[in-house]
Parts: C-alpha cells; sequence; structure tokens
C-alpha cells in the first residue's frame, strides 16, 4: 500500500480474500516478530513448568508466526487435537488457544500418572484428561505469569476448557465464531526427550495479537525514553582565566626553636606471604611415650547404668510349629518343648543368655535357683 492506495497485487489478493500487509486485517514483519518474541518468552516458561511435572528434559524451539483461519488450519492438520482455551479475566481482552495432538497429550497423561511414557493409554478416558488438563493449567498459567513480567501489568486468565477435537470433521475450534476469521497462528516445536517430537501451536485473534504487540511496544518504547535513561553528570566548569600573581611581599624569619631529636622511619608491615622465611631449624616434634595407668574401679561407677532398663527372662525351652499346627491349638493342648523334664533352663538378660539354673517353688510361687554363669566366650559361642 503506497500513499493511501492500493496496488493491483493487493487488490487482487483482497478479492482472493487474502489478508493485504499493513491491512488491519494483517500483521507487519515488525508486529510477526514482536508476537514471535512473545511466544518465544511465553512458552519458554511453559516448556520450564512442564519438564519439572514430567521429570523430563522439554525444549521448545524458536515460533513461527503466519496468519491462517480455522479451515486452512483443519486442512493442514486433519487429526485430533487437544484444544486448551483460556480466557484473560485481567490486562488482556479476549482468549489464548493452544493445540497439542492427542498422541502427545496421551505420552502426557501417562507421564503425569506415573508411567514411563513409552506404553501410553489409546484414549483419553477421564482419568487421563484430568491428568493431562491439570498439566496445561500449569503451562498456561506460567504463560501468564511470562506476559505479566514482559508487558510490566497483571495478568490474569480463566480456568483452562480442555476439549478433544477432531479436526478433519470438527466445524469450529474453541469460540472462534468463524471459520474464515483471520487468526494469528504461532507453531512451535516441542521434544520430550526421545518421546515427543511433535509440534504445538498457538492460536490468538487479530485483536488480541495486535493488544499483546502493542504492549510490548509500549514497554520497549518507555525503557528508551529520555526520562528513562540515567541523568548525565553535570560538566565540569571551564577554568577560568589565570589572575596576574602579586609581587613577592618579604616573608618573616621563623624564631629559631630547640633541636628536636631525629623521628624513626616508620616501619611498613609485610604480609606474610611476602616476607622472607627465616632462618630457623626445623626439627620434628617427639612425644614422651604414654604408660598404661590402671584406673581403680570405684563403686560409684554403678550409677552410670541405674536408669538403663534391664529385662530378665526364663526361657524353659523351644519348639518349631507350621502355621497350620498354630492354627489348631485350642485350650488343654499340650505343646512339647526341646528340653527333657528336670533339664536346667535358661536365664537371658535382654534376650542374651547369661546363666542356667533350675526351676524351685517358694511359697506357692515359681522361681529360679542359678546354678551356673554363662562366661563370655561361651556366650559368643551361642551367639
Amino acid at each position: 500500500m503506497n500513499n493511501g492506495f492500493l496496488s493491483q497485487e493487493e487488490i487482487d489478493a483482497l478479492l482472493r480474500g487474502e489478508p493485504v500487509a499493513g491491512s488491519p486485517q494483517d500483521l507487519s514483519d515488525i508486529e510477526k516478530d514482536a508476537m514471535g518474541e512473545i511466544g518465544n518468552i511465553s512458552m519458554g516458561s511453559a516448556a520450564t513448568t512442564l519438564s519439572i511435572l514430567l521429570s523430563r528434559r522439554v525444549s521448545i524451539t524458536t515460533p513461527k508466526v503466519r496468519i491462517s483461519s480455522i479451515n486452512e488450519i483443519k486442512e493442514q492438520y486433519p487429526l485430533p487435537y487437544l484444544v486448551i482455551e483460556v480466557g484473560y479475566t485481567h490486562g488482556l481482552v479476549g482468549s489464548n488457544i493452544l493445540a497439542i495432538r492427542e498422541s502427545d497429550a496421551l505420552i502426557i497423561s501417562d507421564l503425569m500418572m506415573g508411567g514411563d511414557g513409552t506404553n501410553p493409554p489409546t484414549e483419553l478416558n477421564e482419568l487421563y484428561m484430568s491428568a493431562v488438563t491439570e498439566a496445561m493449567n500449569q503451562m498456561m498459567g506460567s504463560v501468564a505469569t511470562s506476559m505479566s513480567t514482559v508487558f510490566k501489568k497483571k495478568i490474569d486468565i480463566a480456568p483452562p476448557a480442555c476439549n478433544l477435537l477432531d479436526f478433519a470433521t470438527e466445524g469450529t475450534i474453541g469460540s472462534v465464531p468463524s471459520t474464515e476469521e483471520p487468526l494469528v497462528a504461532v507453531a512451535f516445536r516441542m521434544e520430550v526427550e526421545d518421546l515427543i517430537d511433535s509440534e504445538i501451536m498457538q492460536l490468538v485473534s487479530l485483536a488480541v495479537a495486535k493488544e499483546m504487540v502493542a504492549n510490548l511496544i509500549g514497554v520497549v518504547e518507555a525503557n528508551a525514553s529520555p526520562a528513562a535513561q540515567p541523568a548525565a553528570a553535570p560538566a565540569a566548569p571551564l577554568p577560568a582565566a589565570a589572575a596576574p600573581e602579586p609581587a613577592p611581599q618579604p616573608v618573616p624569619q621563623p624564631m629559631p626553636q630547640p633541636a628536636m631529636p631525629m623521628q624513626q622511619p616508620m616501619m611498613v608491615a609485610m604480609p606474610a606471604a611476602a616476607q622472607p622465611p627465616p632462618n630457623v631449624m626445623v626439627q620434628p616434634v617427639q612425644f614422651a611415650p604414654l604408660k598404661p595407668a590402671m584406673m581403680p574401679v570405684a563403686d560409684t561407677n554403678i550409677g552410670l547404668i541405674l536408669d538403663v532398663p534391664l529385662q530378665v527372662t526364663v526361657e524353659l525351652g523351644r519348639t518349631r510349629k507350621l502355621i497350620r499346627e498354630i492354627l489348631e491349638l485350642a485350650p488343654g493342648s499340650v505343646v512339647e518343648l526341646d528340653k527333657l523334664a528336670g533339664e536346667p533352663v535358661d536365664i537371658l538378660a535382654n534376650g542374651k543368655q547369661i546363666a542356667k539354673g533350675e526351676v524351685v517353688v517358694i511359697d506357692e510361687n515359681f522361681g529360679v535357683r542359678i546354678t551356673e554363669i554363662i562366661g563370655q566366650l561361651d556366650r559368643t559361642a551361642l551367639q
């Protein structure tokens, strides 16, 4: 478009229904670059969020910005896509649509559910749809946060709406009213390690795209304005013309003062690393030999273990039973032990055998008379 008039090529493009560069139905090259920068920053933040959720390395390449329409997108991508649409509630007017292939969404949902992504489900049921919706919710939330930082104003979004749409048969995508309405399509290549190597799309209306570009350009111009630059330091004043020197005046001679002792020159300490090493004799250190001394054992040492619990038990004997035999036990059953009648019983302290004894009766109570103390070597052998 030159001087407000359309060229023949532009007229032909309008007749074919194609947008003319520089018209309200298109974006200029600068606006496309600005949209690419916005998408690069926002989707880079979304990739970081997705990487944390999936515990996998996620990379998103530089976006490609173009003007398209619903019909054109449906013809180029006749596949089932998971469409996530979020509406702006503060800072922007309109909505943002993110489209991801169903096969990629299945892998993401499998990773969200604790799988390894190599054997994803065959369809997005309610459970897997909920998992991938949560991932997309986190991603779009990080996108809004990034745009708030870039635009230097608050950007809020409504909860996302996720729908599985087949672009080959579906009439519309999201809340876009017309299939011929020009849209700004920002395409990214997304890689999730060796599991996903695909393309995702971000779709916004021309009005939303131009508003985003206006916000970014406004921030750039505000940062580049002279008011935003730091004030330069005032220049030093030029020296004035030198005044003529006055005629020398006689200087009065000072009175003679008594001689003062000469001051000693100031000593400047050198750092330890700079000082030359002194000539000193270095000898290996020698210690006097240590002689073992026998410390007398006092009766008060027993106080160190007075509060230590000690459980003493008497073991009459042991046996092994099958689970079936234990289940058959009933009142009156007899359990045979591995010791003979009258054989010494074992006395244990905290589960360790320390002695042997025999069972006695004391005033109608059972007791144990210790007959043998197990020595230290014997206790080691028993362990």
